[in-house]
């Protein structure tokens, strides 16, 4: 075989399986290398793709002409739309996977790729020269040489388990550790640190009583995470609710000393967001109860995931609590929970390229950045694949801005800020939510990516499509007067004001007991527009409607975004020598010489750079 590529993607999970089949999809020619060419794309922890803002990010993905939308939609065994109860800005969408299916739909996706070599071996010693990453030496013996490397390593770099006072060696349970490789790396300046993260026990079903627990149904209506998906086709199963007690806690108390956590055992940081079920102890010691939900793993298996217990307990602390949980009481484990350390590097040394600032034509993606998650991985597995396929063309990076995707916002953030926990994606970080909403990413990047050449043809005719039947029911309600006698009893009967005079269509969407499939239901005219036949008609017509609800909030932050643009304009890299600026704040200092940032506005999101630093430096670039 000849070892010599364009792109080298080290790593299979979702950021992996992203860049690898957008760098190939480029026309790069890529070889994917990973441990286990039979858990590509594994969900190491809870079998569930979306959730509060990672909903958004598989929808950009998809848009972008990633495949973890698709992957779910065509192995999700339960759907729903989360914050149903808030605006359409913060509408999230979830799913839960069969796990094993998801695997091989992942590698069926990666089989028919054309450019895309899998290799299956483990990376041991990263080549540089003169500065540049030229290759990557493995354990077997073989040398790649390629344009760009990309590594996605997960949580296999130097991984630790940890079950109470047992520690194993691992990058996932059954599955060692990479050793060296991170080492290889660190040597050419890259700054590494450690953090941990967790995962439940898992149960087996036929033990569980679940007349002790509530059953949460899907949904069934139209929504799903790819906007070129086909319906869902698995069976749509049930996930179950219920507590823990006080006498599982009084349990996993007496235990806290043997926990890892609390007893020096784990020095690195946990994710805040997803703690262990001793942290809530501690951290709420007055909660009498916490939440659970036992959750499928697969349409045709019956191991279980229990949501909410994630831990590093001894094994038999965590057995013992669960049986003092009446839907337990006699439960059966599949294995233990258990926490992992892992070495990560610092993301602020990279460019927003995701290319390392240090080592060039190195990229780094997923939770070797400080995230956690499977979509924060396969957002920046994406747009790491699609600057390491540019690069061998010598082409311009892609980077999106913050009021342009949930992926921009993350890489922003990461670059910016850097970590010290692991990263999740939630809509409050991100300034422009109503600019950023999960049903309209195709219209914010599908045109861009077809630029690139990465969305196909068929998706971008297919935005088109929509984009037009959009904006043929918009233009029909902006330009439609209806008159109070032709539509007051219906207004009546539905509990909304009466009209006193003529208005037009529009603004009667914009009332909050209205929406378009109502109101097509007293208007002959708009029903012709609203049903005439397209493809996914129910999407158009909520997409169309939330524009027209919403249009002023959101020309207002559209507003508002513009505004900071023209500090994204300022480019301030190579300007300055911030250590002989003393009209600015020495924290201020301090940070601005780590980061560097590009320009005045990214500048403005470091902490630390207060406002009147980022004036001192505008006046400094006027002049």
């Amino acid at each position: 075989m000849n070892f010599n590529y364009d792109v080298l993607v080290i790593g299979g999970g979702h950021a992996g399986c992203e860049a690898a089949t957008a760098a190939a999809n480029l026309g790069a020619k890529t070889c994917l290398v990973t441990m286990d060419m039979n858990k590509l794309a594994q969900m190491s922890c809870n079998p569930a793709i979306g959730g509060i803002a990672k909903g958004q990010i598989v929808r950009e993905i998809d848009a972008l002409g990633g495949h973890m939308g698709m992957v779910t939609d065509a192995t999700s065994i339960q759907f729903r739309m989360l914050n149903r109860g808030k605006g359409p800005a913060v509408w999230s969408p979830r799913a839960q996977c069969d796990r094993g299916k998801f695997i091989w739909k992942w590698r069926e996706v990666l089989d028919k790729t054309p450019l895309l070599d899998i290799w299956q071996d483990q990376a041991d010693e990263l080549l540089v020269k003169d500065g540049e990453a030229i290759g990557v030496k493995t354990v077997w013996g073989a040398t790649f040489y390629a344009k760009s490397i990309i590594v996605t390593a997960g949580t296999f770099l130097n991984g630790l388990m940890h079950v109470g006072k047992i520690r194993i060696p691992g990058g996932r349970c059954a599955e060692p550790a990479v050793y060296r490789f991170s080492e290889s790396i660190a040597r050419h300046g890259i700054r590494v640190g450690r953090m941990k993260t967790g995962t439940p026990v898992r149960i087996d079903a036929r033990s569980v009583h679940f007349e002790d627990l509530e059953r949460q149904e899907g949904e069934t209506d139209f929504h799903q995470f790819s906007y070129m998906g086909t319906p869902r086709a698995l069976q749509q199963l049930p996930c179950w609710t219920c507590y823990t007690t006080p006498e599982a806690h009084e349990t996993l108390r007496k235990g806290l000393a043997e926990s890892p956590l609390f007893n020096g055992q784990i020095q690195s940081t946990g994710p805040r967001y997803c703690p262990s079920i001793e942290t809530k102890l501690v951290t709420f010691p007055d909660k009498d109860q916490h939440s659970l939900f036992l959750e499928p793993e697969g349409e045709n298996t019956t191991e279980m995931y229990l949501n909410g217990f994630s831990s590093s307990m001894p094994m038999e602390v965590q057995l013992n609590a669960l049986k003092k949980i009446p839907a337990l009481r006699e439960a059966k484990a599949y294995r233990p929970g258990y926490a992992i350390e892992y070495d990560y590097f610092d993301p602020t040394q990279l460019a927003h390229s995701l290319e390392s600032e240090v080592v060039k034509g190195l990229f780094f993606a997923g939770q070797v950045n400080g995230t956690t998650g499977y979509e924060e991985a396969g957002g920046q597995g994406l747009v790491a694949g699609i600057n390491a396929a540019l690069r061998c063309h010598d082409t311009a990076p892609f980077v999106m801005a913050r009021d342009e995707s949930y992926i921009g916002v993350l890489i922003d953030d990461l670059t910016t800020k850097g970590v010290d926990e692991p990263y999740r994606m939630f809509t409050s970080r991100a300034e422009y939510r109503i600019l950023l909403r999960q049903d309209d990413a195709d219209a914010r990047l599908t045109e861009r990516s077809y630029a690139l050449g990465l969305a196909t043809r068929s998706r971008y005719d297919h935005w088109n499509e929509k984009k037009e039947a959009i904006g043929r029911i918009i233009d029909f309600c902006n330009t439609t007067s209806v008159k109070p006698k032709e539509i007051n009893t219906a207004l009546e009967q539905i509990g909304t004001t009466p009209l006193h005079e003529s208005c037009k269509v529009a603004d009667l969407i914009a009332r909050p007991q209205i929406g378009l499939t109502i109101l097509a239901e007293i208007l002959p005219e708009l029903n012709a527009v609203v049903n005439k036949p397209t493809n996914r008609k129910d999407e158009i017509i909520e997409a169309a409607e939330i524009k027209m609800k919403y249009k002023g909030y959101i020309e207002r932050e559209r507003i508002v975004a513009n505004k900071m643009h023209r500090l994204e304009d300022i480019k301030i890299k190579g300007h300055f020598n911030y250590a002989e600026l003393h009209e600015i704040s020495t924290e201020g200092r301090q940070k601005l010489e780590r980061i560097n940032p590009e320009t005045l506005a990214q500048a403005s999101r470091i902490p630390g750079v207060s406002p009147s630093d980022i004036n001192v430096l505008l006046v400094l670039m006027n002049r």
